[in-house]
């Protein structure tokens, strides 16, 4: 059977990808290969391309999407991206419009060029749940709004990985696209399991071959028992290792016991989750080579798209093209 065509943009290392193309193992569990390829990809963060290039047979291209013009892009069946959010503002016009605050908010409007010249047959956005109440839950329905102007129906759904095997509470707000009104309407959106959840301790490397460089200082260790915190555990979140771990982000290359990141108590002392954690925390599989530094691995994994929740999207997307031709 012919697979389907997908353009990637924004690909970061890879997660949205993997998920779309299937065929990985994860937690013992085999997540069949999907009925689509992936034509191009691009990024702009070139470290981030080399882990991505690492592990894809195709190749990610470091290039700023601003720069990429609609001809250098092939036709597709689908279009990708987790566009950022954080520069969003709403003009003080009549109706209301979106603008944006620098340069990061220009790249939501690319992804709607690149629609409108290529009209695939459908595209799926990501990004994270704040984005309902951003510029007091005024910029979201303009986004939506201008998905429907550039000729698609559109559905949106807040998806929390926990519910679909991933040991990670991390709920993100997945937006699809149809360009044919019968697609749109058959699509739903999966919902997972509420009722059961992967701990934390299934992913952990055992203690004894964590290397010293991830634990807390004792010093870290008294300035936190110095403040409220040591208490409520509002911030520094020691993780209970019997259950998920809450949202793992970016930051984690500079998480401390004073900041909002999970880490972890064990055997009475702080550490932070090493790369590879992270990595099994957002349902990437063993085989996926995190070959970039530290500070960049830790990056690119907390930017990234949970691969089993995308697979399970995908999955939803592949019955629709086989059923709706």
């Amino acid at each position: 059977m012919k697979s389907l065509t997908a353009v990637s943009l924004f690909s970061g290392l890879g997660g949205m990808d993997l998920g779309l193309l299937g065929g990985f193992y994860y937690l013992n569990n085999f997540y069949k290969r999907n009925l689509f390829s992936i034509k191009f990809a691009m990024d702009f963060h070139l470290p981030t391309c080399d882990i991505y290039n690492n592990n894809f047979d195709h190749k990610c291209l470091h290039k700023d999407v601003t720069e990429l013009k609609e001809n250098q892009i092939p036709k597709h069946d689908i279009l990708l991206g987790g566009f950022p959010c954080q520069a969003f503002s709403v003009s003080a016009q009549n109706p209301p419009r979106l603008g944006f605050k620098d340069d990061r908010g220009k790249l939501f409007f690319e992804m709607c060029r690149i629609l409108k010249h290529h009209k695939p047959r459908f595209f799926v956005a990501e990004n994270v749940k704040g984005i309902l109440s951003a510029n007091k839950k005024r910029a979201f329905p303009l986004i939506i709004s201008e998905f429907q102007k550039a000729g698609y129906y559109v559905k949106y759904e807040v998806l929390n990985s926990v519910k679909f095997g991933v040991p990670q509470k991390r709920e993100r707000v997945f937006i699809v696209g149809f360009k044919r009104k019968k697609d749109y309407l058959k699509f739903e959106f999966p919902q997972g399991n509420s009722s059961s959840y992967v701990p934390i301790k299934k992913i952990l490397d055992a203690e004894e071959t964590i290397e010293e460089k991830y634990y807390f200082s004792e010093r870290a260790v008294e300035g936190l028992k110095n403040t409220k915190n040591y208490k409520i555990m509002n911030k520094g979140r020691a993780q209970c290792i019997e259950g998920p771990s809450n949202t793992v982000s970016a930051h984690l290359a500079k998480v401390s016991l004073n900041s909002t990141d999970p880490v972890l108590k064990i055997g009475g002392r702080y550490r932070m989750y090493t790369p590879r954690e992270v990595a099994r925390i957002q349902s990437f599989p063993e085989s996926f080579k995190l070959t970039g530094s530290k500070t960049v691995n830790y990056q690119a994994l907390g930017n990234a798209v949970a691969p089993v929740v995308m697979w399970h999207i995908a999955q939803q997307l592949e019955k629709n093209c086989f059923e709706c031709r």
